[in-house]
């Protein structure tokens, strides 16, 4: 557990804190938020607990960058309940977030190219040293932080000087999650970790995933890849148009039927026979409408979260 360091300016969230019935740190009951005349998101439940990912999917379109901006407090949800801990909240900023431990590392990353990776490391939270009004950036100090914290989640650079732009997509999503994990992220929300990157580097950030949750985080992983998310998912929630389309743990879902809704296995399956009737098409593995019943769909009796 991290204390509050009276030489940042930044506080560092404890490691742990108070977790909501059956250890849910964050959860969603039945949420919606809607811009005007138009409905982002309708009657989406989710929980989040500790030593768990949770995986969000869907294609584009379906709600995840809504569902993301509520939980991350850039947005308020307009319908239903979002809690932490137990207790219904209402975030003002993402700071408010961050301050509850939910940290979100976005596609862009929010990291400076050309700027070292132990500066990147405590970009906004700097350690400082020496009297006020003289104080100036402890270095050696963060240096050392940063090392040892990558170290930590199994992330050995050799050179913390070089600019983080000269790392790869995979090793700059590595140092947010050990930076996130570092200023005390209860729960991490990431953002298509995966979605740039190669088949070598999407398994690094794959193993990161896992490393934190093994430390104790609750991990939302926002993908399209179906692959990705059954590699380290502990539960896979299908959006849909913005409903919920699946709700599953992994021992209700196999990666078949995970594909099958992801990729809209209904229009699939309606549309088989008039594939079958096309020359050069493989119909074989696509679904039949059998196939998709109602025991893995979001509110049948075996796919609640």
């Amino acid at each position: 557990m991290k204390e509050k360091n009276s030489e940042t300016h930044g506080e560092i969230i404890p490691d742990s804190g108070p977790q909501g019935e059956d250890g849910v740190l964050v959860e969603l009951r039945n949420a919606g938020k809607s811009y005007g005349n138009i409905r982002a998101l309708h009657g989406v439940s989710l929980q989040v607990r500790p030593n768990q990912v949770t995986c969000v999917l869907g294609d584009n379109g379906a709600g995840k960058s809504t569902l993301i901006k509520i939980i991350s407090g850039l947005h308020q949800h307009t319908e239903g309940e979002f809690l932490v801990d137990g207790a219904p909240v209402r975030f003002a900023s993402p700071r408010d977030a961050l301050d509850k431990g939910i940290a979100t590392v976005y596609q862009d990353l929010a990291t400076v190219p050309l700027m070292p990776v132990w500066r990147n490391f405590f970009l906004g939270s700097e350690m400082t040293k020496g009297p006020w009004p003289v104080r100036r950036l402890d270095i050696e100090r963060m240096k050392k932080t940063a090392d040892h914290e990558l170290r930590e989640m199994g992330i050995v650079l050799d050179d913390l000087e070089q600019p983080i732009g000269t790392l790869s997509g995979g090793q700059r999503q590595c140092v947010a999650i050990a930076r996130a994990v570092y200023f005390g992220a209860r729960v991490l929300i990431l953002d298509e970790p995966t979605a740039a990157l190669g088949v070598k580097q999407s398994g690094v950030v794959l193993k990161y995933i896992a490393a934190a949750r093994d430390r104790g985080l609750g991990v939302i992983f926002i993908t399209h890849n179906p692959h990705h998310a059954y590699m380290v998912g502990d539960h896979f929630s299908v959006l849909r148009l913005g409903t919920m389309e699946l709700s599953a743990s992994r021992a209700q879902v196999s990666l078949e039927e995970l594909t099958n809704h992801m990729a809209g296995g209904a229009e699939l399956a309606a549309l088989k026979h008039e594939l079958s009737q096309v020359s050069g098409v493989d119909v074989e593995g696509l679904p039949e409408k059998e196939d998709l019943t109602a025991p893995l769909a979001a509110g049948g009796p075996e796919g609640k979260a």
